[in-house]
């Protein structure tokens, strides 16, 4: 799941590229969907209905029932510093974990003993 929280300049852009993605052909679709999902954290299937089509129209509608609330500029930017924060904390916290049980090596670690043996 995606966000449901834009501020109005995103949801101008996402709209545009709405516009874009319905008049493309399927390749150049595929990489409007990604640039929503990376650049806006904003998965189409989130808010419509599987099969149907997804456009300027739906997002208004989803705008309309309050699937999708616009908030202020300064709101955005700081929830988006927190999930920031919050991802950089889990994905630490998985490779600490991966690290303990074997999965993976402390490369960190691993480069400082190359290092000091002379290996560099």
């Amino acid at each position: 799941m995606g966000r449901n929280k834009y501020s109005e300049k995103e949801i101008k852009e996402i709209c545009k590229l709405l516009r874009m993605k319905n008049s493309a052909n399927r390749a150049k679709q595929k990489g409007i969907r990604h640039i929503l999902r990376t650049d806006f954290e904003f998965n189409i299937s989130d808010f419509n209905e599987p099969g149907k089509a997804f456009g300027e129209m739906e997002l208004n509608d989803a705008i309309h029932r309050g699937a999708i609330r616009i908030l202020d500029e300064a709101t955005i930017e700081s929830m988006k510093e927190k999930r920031a924060r919050d991802k950089a904390r889990d994905e630490a916290e998985r490779q600490r974990t991966a690290i303990e049980s074997g999965e993976q090596t402390d490369w960190q670690q691993a480069l400082m003993e190359w290092k000091e043996a002379g290996m560099e």
